[in-house]
């Protein structure tokens, strides 16, 4: 496999599995980012886009996202300035909005957004374009940028963008790439023991991702530090290798019994309540057989005794007698 294509396939993978990560944290991500306030329980539809670049530009997975069936969202995903984006994101939208349209005088653009997942000085904090339509006049076609690692943990973790959470191993890429240093290897210790794996479990207590969402981050985390990190002999004979492995494997393995405790209690539960359903049938069918035994009784008294009588006789409220006592004369 070409060496810049494996580069752009592992990125894209792992950003694509983060966009299906569940329809849920796909929720959180177009709130975090777009500023939306759309509930969690929101209908999600995608549309993957779909670009061929024999040049191998580095681009990572997009997608469009229509939250509910009505509002639509594109959001790219970049490793690399590219200086080609700003048309692909318009043309991606524009063929969106066509195959989509639902009447033939009104094309609805999606919401357009830049998310830079490598930390680079140079990038802008907005794209402009401008679009003249000659004597009709210009609009100016404007993509906002969302720089990831320039926003703290802290705040990723407020706007619940924890589906991102394996990016921040690209923190200290560059950094570790450049120079191996005692000082290097224990902030990058840090940031996988502390920062990463801190985040993740707090994201599970506070219920914004369930445990088996958390898995599968967990798992993506690992494959993505062995990608980054892995090949260097200094980290390897640190331990750090071992020491991710160890508390990743670790993390997932208490993930694997939380589920496994999830998943029986819940078997409990749908066994109690299978039992429940039929206790309930159980004492619907004894109401119906006193109900019908009630109604025969009094049947039989009425045919000595006038209803005020059979009341006193049996204790049943009289309204009870005179519906008994229609139902029966309604059936002879």
């Amino acid at each position: 496999m070409n060496e810049a294509y494996e580069y752009h396939d592992i990125y894209d993978r792992i950003a694509k599995r983060c966009l299906s990560l569940s329809t849920r944290c796909t929720v959180f991500l177009i709130n975090g980012l777009f500023g939306t306030d759309y509930p969690p329980d929101s209908d999600v539809d995608y549309h993957w886009t779909e670009n061929t670049d024999d040049s191998l530009k580095k681009t990572l997975a997009d997608t469009i996202v229509t939250i509910n069936h009505s509002s639509s969202y594109h959001v790219e995903f970049q490793m690399t300035k590219d200086g080609d984006i700003l048309l692909r994101v318009l043309e991606y939208g524009f063929h969106h909005a066509i195959r989509t349209a639902d009447s033939q005088d009104t094309i609805c653009f999606p919401e357009p957004l830049i998310v830079y997942l490598y930390d680079d000085e140079s990038f802008p904090d907005e794209y402009i374009l401008k679009i003249s339509f000659g004597e009709q006049g210009s609009f100016l076609y404007k993509v906002p940028v969302f720089k990831y690692l320039k926003h703290s943990l802290d705040e990723l973790d407020r706007k619940k963008l924890i589906m991102l959470l394996p990016f921040q191993l690209l923190k200290l890429r560059r950094t570790i790439s450049q120079k191996r240093t005692k000082e290097n290897i224990e902030a990058l210790k840090k940031l996988i023991t502390h920062d990463i794996l801190n985040s993740l479990n707090r994201n599970v207590e506070v219920g914004n991702i369930t445990p088996t969402e958390a898995l599968k981050l967990s798992r993506m985390i690992l494959y993505l530090y062995r990608h980054i990190y892995e090949q260097y002999d200094e980290l390897k004979k640190e331990g750090v290798n071992q020491m991710t492995e160890d508390a990743l494997i670790f993390d997932v393995d208490i993930l694997e019994y939380e589920i496994e405790k999830l998943e029986k209690k819940n078997k409990h539960l749908e066994s109690e309540k299978q039992s429940l359903e039929c206790e309930k049938q159980s004492l619907e069918c004894e109401k119906q057989s006193l109900e019908s035994e009630q109604q025969k009784l009094i049947l039989l008294l009425s045919q000595t005794y006038p209803p005020e009588e059979i009341a006193a006789l049996t204790g049943i409220a009289s309204n009870k007698i005179q519906e008994a006592l229609r139902e029966g004369s309604a059936t002879t």
